[in-house]
């Protein structure tokens, strides 16, 4: 690593360290069955991660969670870490250690540093509309979710052939992109509102280049053969019920193993239903049996 990249690293694990204390410094009675933690993680593209899992030396099956993706730099700097801070704990609840990293991009790197020619670490990008690359940043994501288990199994604090991956919005993008690729280990793949490409500049139920997403999900379903849990919402304004049910159409169509459930509506917008606590009754059902069925 750069001595740049290694300034960034440390400024943006500081920021972000400092902000989860204070989203965990909450009125809610403290679990004594498990912890959190923010950790650093020294992968190919460093991250940091929002980290729950009981208490005990372990090891324990692994659930990697994957956070959507912002187009706009000034939200990806002040993103918080723990947006899924209640489903976390749900999964560690359940003997999970739950890992959340933190995109490239986000935090005190997703802004320009001048004297280094604005440089960017955000490669989370689709391109223009006309011609969305749809494939390659579901995979560039699908990438560190893989160096996050191999480091984890490497360091012995993992059950190594008991991984999920749970992913919403473009996280669930990079959780269907990984699905094609049958990773050793992974048993199961659990998505939430997944897609790329939705609200283009803002517009609810504008979405960019919806044929060519859909192609995209049938050709990741083509070689797809982890057994995936897809969930979605009536009222989601970023991937409404016709473009999902197309695109697990296509994924199915091509080979791929989804099971697609599309729930009533949920707050203003379904597309953030795991991110509200009081969204636990709705799906925990639901997850809790796939995950009892791929054990």
């Amino acid at each position: 690593m750069t001595g740049f990249l290694v300034r960034v690293f440390l400024v943006a694990t500081a920021v972000i360290a400092a902000l989860a204390t204070a989203a965990f410094a909450d009125d809610r009675p403290a679990d004594q069955t498990i912890q959190e933690e923010v950790w650093a993680i020294p992968v190919t593209m460093p991250t940091i991660a929002y980290v729950v899992r009981p208490v005990g030396k372990g090891p324990f099956p692994l659930v990697v969670m994957n956070h959507g993706v912002s187009l706009n730099q000034k939200e990806r700097g002040f993103f918080p870490l723990v947006e899924f801070r209640d489903a976390a704990i749900w999964f560690a609840k359940r003997g999970y250690m739950v890992v959340a990293p933190t995109g490239s991009g986000y935090g005190a790197a997703a802004f320009d540093v001048p004297e280094h020619g604005h440089y960017s670490l955000f490669f989370s990008k689709v391109g223009n509309c006309d011609n969305p690359n749809f494939h390659d940043a579901g995979r560039l994501v699908a990438l560190m979710d893989k160096w996050i288990i191999e480091y984890m199994a490497d360091q012995k604090l993992i059950v190594p052939d008991n991984v999920i991956v749970v992913g919403q919005s473009a996280g669930g993008w990079a959780a269907i992109a990984l699905s094609s690729e049958n990773v050793p280990g992974i048993r199961a793949i659990v998505t939430f509102a997944a897609g790329r490409g939705g609200r283009v500049g803002g517009k609810p139920n504008n979405n960019c280049a919806p044929d060519k997403l859909v192609a995209a999900t049938g050709e990741f379903g083509r070689t797809a053969r982890t057994p995936m849990l897809w969930i979605y919402i009536e009222n989601d304004t970023y991937f409404g019920p016709e473009l999902s049910r197309r695109m697990h159409a296509a994924y199915i169509g091509a080979g791929g193993k989804a099971e697609y459930h599309l729930l009533p509506p949920f707050g203003n917008d379904g597309h953030f239903l795991v991110s509200s606590p009081d969204s636990l009754p709705l799906w925990t059902p639901l997850v809790g049996a796939f995950l009892d069925k791929h054990r």
